[in-house]
């Protein structure tokens, strides 16, 4: 059976790592956890690691995290579903919020639970996802103050997620003064300027944060150790905190040319045949992962005379090459994978979640 591992050593020095920059640049910090899927052996590595704040994106990871510790403080980092309100004035803490009428409903919400709920309110600085425009921004934040039970805790921003759009000082300067105005302009203290992802760790180090941005999520660094601006890995991070390994089902050598008349697979694709290849062979290995798991294209095998050559619904088909390691039906693969590699495993049911130390 496959099975994906994290290992508690690395995730605690990456950790580690991330909080030493924080800490001497004077910026508060909060894990994003929603690349768990709510899985509470994991969950709980995380939260033994002394964070006393974590974000998340799902109702039901809230319902995960709240379970295993009454007391941290939970972020809510999505506008709130209509659905979802109650559930979220209940279990989060804190929530980001772009649509008026959802804050008057977490209002309502907060009232009937005797609650102040917390709110970061989202600016659109470009990206195009969620954010209230420029233009109606204090007009917003005038209306969001005067309903009861709500505490207006920061401005943020989403950045590089959809289109890629990437932070620089111009846009974070930005950030830092519509603060200033909304503090000025209703003589209010906004705390948090939450306009850090792992995509703006890099401005820290060479640098170029603007002065006022004083809050970061973060995920993919944090798991991963990726420079997400330079699409790389950090130096003295590590990549591998998780692997995935599965299980040889099949071996045997094969044509590398499909027989037959061909038609569209299952992935709606066409073959296209290299006549030069008939009449060769290949050492195939089938494993037991497929794209009900992961999309290959997220998947790095370990070993780097292996290929990945073909997949179908629950299979993933590769080449050994000379199979120097004398695999045998019954052994395991190992494959590194990235972040959205990680998340399509997290949240398959089929796979085994294993901690490694």
């Amino acid at each position: 059976m496959a099975f994906i591992t994290l290992n508690v050593r690395k995730l605690k020095e990456n950790h580690q790592t991330l909080d030493h920059l924080f800490q001497s640049k004077d910026i508060e910090w909060s894990p994003v956890a929603k690349l768990l899927c709510g899985n509470k052996l994991y969950l709980k590595e995380l939260i033994d690691l002394g964070i006393n704040q974590i974000c998340d994106s799902r109702v039901t990871n809230l319902r995960a995290i709240r379970s295993l510790d009454k007391n941290i403080e939970i972020v809510y980092i999505k506008p709130p579903a209509k659905r979802s309100i109650k559930s979220i004035v209940k279990l989060a803490d804190v929530s980001f919020n772009t649509e008026y009428e959802t804050i008057k409903m977490l209002s309502e919400a907060a009232g009937e639970l005797n609650k102040i709920h917390k709110v970061v309110i989202m600016i659109e600085l470009g990206e195009l996802r969620e954010g209230v425009l420029r233009e109606e921004f204090v007009d917003f934040y005038e209306k969001v103050f005067r309903l009861p039970n709500i505490e207006v805790v920061g401005i943020g921003t989403n950045l590089t997620c959809m289109y890629g759009v990437l932070p620089n000082d111009d846009k974070l300067i930005q950030l830092s003064l519509y603060t200033q105005l909304i503090e000025a302009k209703f003589n209010r203290k906004i705390p948090y300027i939450s306009g850090g992802a792992s995509v703006t760790i890099p401005l820290i180090e060479r640098g170029l944060l603007p002065k006022g941005i004083n809050h970061f999520r973060v995920g993919e660094t944090l798991f991963l150790g990726t420079d997400v601006y330079n699409n790389t890995s950090f130096e003295g991070m590590h990549n591998d905190v998780f692997k995935l390994y599965a299980e040889i089902i099949e071996l045997n050598e094969k044509p590398t040319v499909p027989s037959g008349e061909l038609g569209y697979n299952l992935t709606n694709e066409k073959t296209e045949i290299d006549e030069s290849q008939y009449g060769e062979s290949t050492l195939r290995a089938i494993v037991d992962i497929g794209l009900l798991d992961i999309e290959p294209n997220h998947l790095t095998p370990i070993d780097d005379h292996i290929e990945i050559i073909g997949e179908s619904s629950d299979m993933l088909v590769l080449d050994l090459g000379s199979n120097r390691d004398n695999k045998k039906v019954g052994d395991l693969i190992r494959f590194k994978m990235d972040y959205m590699g990680v998340l399509r495993i997290m949240n398959s049911p089929y796979i085994e979640k294993r901690l490694e130390h």
